[in-house]
C-alpha cells in the first residue's frame, strides 16, 4: 500500500474514532448499555479490515480529476467514514442471517451479547436477545452511515450528485442479501442465481458505487463513470469469486472465519453451482455427495473430500479462469478510460491485490 493511501486510510480511521467519541458520548446520556453499545460497535468497525471502499471512493475522486489537498479532501475522508459504516451494518447483519459465530477473528456481535446475557445472568434467552441486539447495531451502523455522509461537509451539489448513488447502492446490497438468502432455501442450483448475487450483494457497494460516489463528488463525465462501473463490476464479481475460494479452501488464521464455514451454512456460490453442474456431468456420486453435505456441519474429512470434489471436477480451475478473465477486462476499461494516471496505477494495484489475497 502507498504511502498516500495509508494516509488516506488513516484520516478515514480518525474521522470513525472522532464520530464515535461524539457518539458515545451522546449515548452515555441515555445509558449505560448504551454507550457499551457504541463501544462494541466501534470494535467492530475498527477491528481488522482492508477499508477498500473508503479507498476505491477516494482514488474514484482523484482519477476524476479530485485535488489531494483540495476542499473536498476533509468531506472525502468522512464520505469513507460513512461507506465503512455501511460495511459494518452489512456484516452484523449477514452474520446474524447466517447464524456466524465469528467475525475477523472475534465473536459475532450476536454470539457477544448472548454471551454478555448469560456472564450477566439476564432473564429470558440469550441467543434470541443476541440475534435482537446485533439486528440493533447492524441498524444503528446503517443510521449513522446516513448521517455521516450528510454531515460530511460536501458542498449542496455535490451531495446531490452522490444522494442518488448512495440510495442506489443501499437497495443494491438489500436486494442481493435478499437473493442470496432465498437461493439458500429453494436450494437453487443454477449459475445465474449466485452471479447475481455477486454483482449486487458484493460488487456493487465494495467496488462499483464507491468509485461512483467519488467520482459523482469530482462532477465526473458520464463516460469516465461508464469505466468506473465497468472496471467495479468485474473486479468486484472477481472478488467475491476468490472469497468464494477462500470460503472453501482458506486458512482460518488469515480468513478470520472457520474452513468450510460457506458450506455449513448453505451458501449457494459460483463454486459450489459449478462444481455440481461438472460433478453431474463426470461424477454422480461425486454430486450426491455436495449435494447432501452443503447446509450440514462437516468434519475434516468430509471438508477434504469436498475439496477434492471441487478440484477435480474442474470447477476451481474454471473460477481461477474468470477471475482472471474478468480482471483483465476490468484492467481494460480501466487504462482506455479517462482516469489519471496516478489513479490507474493504484487501482491496477488495487485489482491485483482484491483478486488474488489469501484473505
Amino acid at each position: 500500500m502507498t504511502s498516500t493511501r495509508i494516509s488516506h486510510v488513516q484520516a478515514v480511521e480518525e474521522a470513525l474514532r472522532g464520530f464515535f467519541d461524539e457518539r458515545r458520548q451522546e449515548a452515555a446520556a441515555i445509558a449505560p448499555v448504551c454507550a457499551e453499545a457504541v463501544t462494541d460497535l466501534e470494535s467492530c468497525v475498527l477491528r481488522g479490515g482492508k477499508r477498500v471502499r473508503p479507498v476505491f471512493a477516494w482514488l474514484g475522486w482523484l482519477g476524476a480529476g479530485g485535488e489531494e489537498h483540495g476542499a473536498d479532501a476533509g468531506p472525502l475522508r468522512r464520505v469513507g467514514a460513512a461507506l465503512e459504516l455501511f460495511h459494518a451494518s452489512a456484516l452484523i447483519h449477514d452474520d446474524v442471517i447466517d447464524a456466524s459465530a465469528t467475525r475477523r477473528g472475534a465473536p459475532a456481535v450476536q454470539v457477544l451479547y448472548a454471551g454478555r446475557h448469560r456472564s450477566r445472568c439476564w432473564n429470558g434467552n440469550a441467543e434470541l436477545f443476541g440475534t435482537g441486539a446485533a439486528i440493533l447495531l447492524g441498524d444503528l451502523a446503517q443510521n449513522w452511515a446516513d448521517d455521516l455522509l450528510h454531515s460530511s461537509g460536501l458542498s449542496a451539489r455535490a451531495l446531490a450528485r452522490v444522494a442518488p448513488v448512495w440510495s442506489a447502492q443501499r437497495a443494491e446490497v438489500l436486494h442481493g442479501q435478499l437473493l442470496d438468502v432465498t437461493a439458500e432455501v429453494r436450494g437453487a442450483e443454477d449459475i445465474d442465481t449466485p452471479l447475481r448475487v455477486n454483482e449486487y450483494k458484493t460488487a456493487s457497494y465494495t467496488v462499483a458505487r464507491p468509485l461512483h460516489i467519488g467520482a459523482a463528488v469530482a462532477d465526473a463525465d458520464p463516460h469516465l463513470i461508464a469505466a468506473y462501473r465497468a472496471f467495479g463490476h468485474d473486479i468486484g464479481v472477481a472478488f467475491q469469486l476468490r472469497d468464494d475460494l477462500l470460503g472453501v479452501f482458506g486458512a482460518p488464521e488469515e480468513t478470520g472465519k472457520p474452513s468450510g464455514d460457506d458450506l455449513v451454512q448453505g451458501k449457494r456460490t459460483m463454486l459450489f453451482a459449478l462444481a455440481l453442474k461438472y460433478a453431474d456431468e463426470q461424477d454422480p456420486d461425486a454430486a450426491k455427495f455436495l449435494r447432501t453435505r452443503i447446509g450440514t456441519p462437516v468434519d475434516d474429512d468430509e471438508l477434504a473430500t469436498v475439496r477434492t470434489v471441487m478440484t477435480d471436477v474442474g470447477a476451481v480451475d474454471h473460477i481461477e479462469r474468470d477471475i482472471t478473465r474478468r480482471t483483465e477486462r476490468a484492467l481494460t476499461a480501466l487504462r482506455t478510460s479517462t482516469a489519471t494516471a496516478y489513479a490507474k496505477d493504484e487501482l491496477t494495484r488495487l485489482a491485483i491485490s482484491a483478486t488474488q489475497r489469501a484473505s
